[in-house]
């Protein structure tokens, strides 16, 4: 599967699932960042990390790490 992180600037995905696990995975839907919401990918910071996300009409920024463990199609 492919996952957030893998997404190119300027494209936008579904969400499929989360694979985090207790607080992380509880922070992450806390965000917004639920199955089979939109998510657009906006900017990515020059290294790579943060990547800024627009998610439910607002901008957010999540680490590479928490990218990583949204799946998307």
């Amino acid at each position: 599967m492919k996952t957030l992180k893998n997404i190119k600037v300027g494209d936008t995905c579904r969400v499929v699932r989360l694979t985090g696990e207790g607080a992380t995975k509880r922070r992450i839907m806390d965000m917004g960042i639920t199955k089979g919401v939109e998510v657009r990918v906006r900017k990515v910071a020059p290294l790579g990390d943060p990547i800024e996300v627009t998610v439910r009409g607002y901008e957010l920024s999540l680490r590479k790490a928490d990218a990583e463990m949204i799946e998307v199609e």
